[in-house]
């Protein structure tokens, strides 16, 4: 629970644990939904003739409005170098750049007059809202992967995971040296398959279809599927442990495919933004040129 205790080096009114989003009591969204408040008033107020456009003086001021936000959120990455507290915190420019870019939505659709087309006004508005979806989706992950994680690992941490696995490679290697060769072959081959060295496709997707492991288990289950139990036998031991490996396997995928979710939106986001800088000078410059 959030308290106000005095802690030395705190800054005054600050809260423990508030997050970005609820920073200062919302503070920006505040700012943010008044600003759009205020534009789409202005929108419907104001006359225009003959109708609302990107080039009408209430257009410009818009698309000044816009651009420049656009050129500040940018700065979010230079700004996370410096770990500061105050009113220009990161926690505070994090919070103010996710509803200030929200509020674009806005600012954009309104200073376009809902007039879209085959050019690169129209592209730059594009980029703009893949820009702020990815966003978005970012803020969704950074919500709910962490926690995710945590239970994921159960107090395990990605270390002590791989540990686990290569216990148990260690212990499957000694039982499977009494195997016929052709399983003893699909046991090594479990053994030497990476659980690190799978393409993001299948870590997004959680999806193994060429996992040795499994292959190995199968092999080994229909091999002692209608043999009689006569005691202890290397299969049963073999298909045990193959168990136990599969089951730190699911672990270590499930954390490698929340973690590849919890980074991926930025490799959309980014790329994205660098194209959205390139979209809106050109729509700027070709305005000022046809001016």
């Amino acid at each position: 629970m959030a308290t106000r205790a005095a802690t030395p080096g705190r800054v005054k009114g600050e809260v423990l644990h508030d997050g970005f989003l609820r920073h200062k009591h919302f503070k920006w969204l505040k700012i943010s939904g008044a600003l759009s408040l205020i534009v789409i008033v202005g929108y419907f107020l104001i006359d225009v003739t003959p109708r609302h456009n990107g080039g009408s003086w209430y257009g410009y001021v818009l698309g000044t409005i816009g651009a420049l936000q656009i050129l500040w959120l940018t700065l979010l990455g230079l700004r996370k170098r410096a770990m500061t507290r105050g009113r220009w915190s990161l926690k505070a420019w994090t919070s103010a750049h996710v509803y200030l870019g929200l509020s674009l939505i806005v600012i954009a659709t309104l200073h376009t007059g809902f007039q879209f087309g085959w050019n690169v006004h129209t592209l730059a508005y594009t980029l703009m809202m893949l820009v702020i979806l990815s966003g978005i989706f970012g803020i969704v992950a950074y919500a709910n992967i962490p926690t995710a994680l945590s239970n994921n690992r159960e107090e395990m941490t990605q270390p002590q995971m791989i540990d686990s696995l290569r216990s148990i490679d260690r212990q499957l290697h000694d039982a499977a040296q009494p195997l016929d060769q052709h399983l003893a072959a699909l046991v090594q081959s479990s053994l030497e398959q990476d659980p690190f060295g799978c393409g993001l496709i299948e870590r997004l997707s959680g999806r193994y279809p060429d996992c040795a492991t499994r292959a190995a288990q199968a092999a080994i289950r229909r091999e002692t599927a209608y043999k009689p139990n006569l005691g202890e036998d290397p299969l049963e031991k073999v298909d045990a442990l193959l168990v136990r490996k599969e089951a730190i396997l699911a672990r270590v995928r499930r954390h490698l495919r929340l973690k590849a979710l919890l980074e991926v939106w930025l490799y959309v986001h980014v790329p994205m933004t660098f194209a959205l800088i390139a979209a809106l000078s050109a729509h700027i410059i070709s305005v000022f040129f046809y001016w």
